[in-house]
């Protein structure tokens, strides 16, 4: 339902029932690296993907040096990314993304790819952003980094909305309903 509920949010799926609006534009972190093409290079998958995301060439241009530099993939930036290891690509892929700055982030569980120092540097992002006033929707089974990071947070279970709200006693439900379902 999580996944499921950010793919609707970001157009990829409609909505079998109810809306949805959404004012501005969207930076959809889902399954990171979805399009690119593993024969061509690093830099080349840069253009790919910023296309993909809604950059102009020139817009690319000027942020290439900043995309390169935040993934810290200067050395590999020419080779084929099928030569990439899956971190490597991950990191890419988020950096053209968190270059695209649009005024809603679409987070899939994307705060646990990565190195520890590479997280942090994501996490400085997403805080960044936050800061700016803009929308951040992540979804996640880490009580700890919603409890750390959210303002609000919303439990679904089955499907539906089963809490919305409070960090604090959407995490306790969360946890409550774990415990339920360890014991059946």
């Amino acid at each position: 339902g999580k996944s499921t509920l950010l793919k609707i949010l970001a157009g990829i799926y409609v909505a079998d029932k109810g809306s949805v609006k959404i004012e501005g534009r969207i930076s959809p972190f889902l399954e990171l690296g979805i399009g690119f093409n593993p024969e061509l290079s690093g830099r080349d998958n840069i253009y790919l993907n910023g296309t993909v995301l809604g950059l102009t060439k020139k817009q690319i241009d000027e942020k290439f040096d900043s995309i390169v530099a935040f993934s810290e993939l200067e050395r590999f930036i020419d080779q084929k990314l099928k030569n990439y290891s899956s971190g490597m690509s991950v990191r890419l892929a988020f950096s053209v993304a968190i270059h695209a700055n649009r005024d809603i982030l679409l987070m899939d569980e994307v705060l646990a790819v990565g190195d520890a120092n590479f997280q942090q540097k994501c996490i400085n992002e997403l805080m960044k952003y936050k800061k700016e006033g803009k929308t951040v929707v992540l979804v996640t089974h880490d009580v700890g980094v919603v409890e750390k990071y959210c303002d609000r947070a919303m439990l679904l279970r089955e499907g539906k909305i089963s809490k919305i709200g409070d960090i604090k006693e959407v995490v306790e439900e969360y946890q409550k309903q774990n415990e339920e379902d360890r014991r059946s």
